[in-house]
């Protein structure tokens, strides 16, 4: 297993990227563009943040309803008449195994409701405001055409320098493999 089989442990170009993504925000937007995406990044954050704890809030709760209905379901199912032994037409009698123990919640299918429910709601919440906040932002960039115009370009100027850049980075490590390096 190589070191870059997990992502945390990856050789990436983040800090070059962004300080390339600097460079265009500052020689090809305006101020005007740059407050834009300023605001509409926060937006998406924002948006993002809110349906993570709605999530997390609404997955909580119906875990607490799981484990309340599990809990009532328990006590009438331990307070109901239940058979002791099965006898068969042939006049055979077996007894049958207490099995309230068995069906008793415990502490630890409680925390994996809590926690499986929880980090769900955190997921589908945080997509979800993920997807609004994305929307609410392009609303945003999109209601001023000219600077709307001028961050597409500005993008896709960025792309191509990253994109050069990753090509060079790439003939590097070619030219490095080569020579035994």
């Amino acid at each position: 297993m190589s070191s870059e089989s997990f992502a945390m442990t990856r050789k990436t170009m983040g800090p070059e990227l962004a300080k390339l993504a600097e460079e265009h925000m500052k020689h090809d937007l305006q101020q005007s563009d740059r407050d834009a995406l300023r605001k509409a990044a926060s937006t998406v954050s924002t948006y993002a943040t809110v349906g993570s704890l709605l999530g997390l809030g609404l997955g909580t709760l119906l875990a607490f309803r799981i484990r309340s209905n599990r809990t009532a379901m328990f006590k009438a199912f331990r307070t109901t008449e239940q058979p002791t032994a099965l006898k068969f037409a042939s006049g055979k009698e077996t007894p049958l195994p207490d099995m309230t123990a068995a069906l008793k919640p415990s502490t630890l299918g409680d925390v994996a409701t809590y926690m499986l429910l929880g980090g769900g709601g955190i997921f589908f919440g945080g997509e979800t405001g993920l997807l609004t906040g994305s929307f609410r932002a392009r609303q945003q960039i999109g209601s001023d055409r000219d600077g709307r115009d001028r961050i597409q370009r500005a993008f896709r100027r960025f792309q191509a320098d990253a994109l050069r850049q990753q090509a060079q980075l790439l003939e590097n490590e070619d030219r490095g493999s080569i020579l035994g390096l």
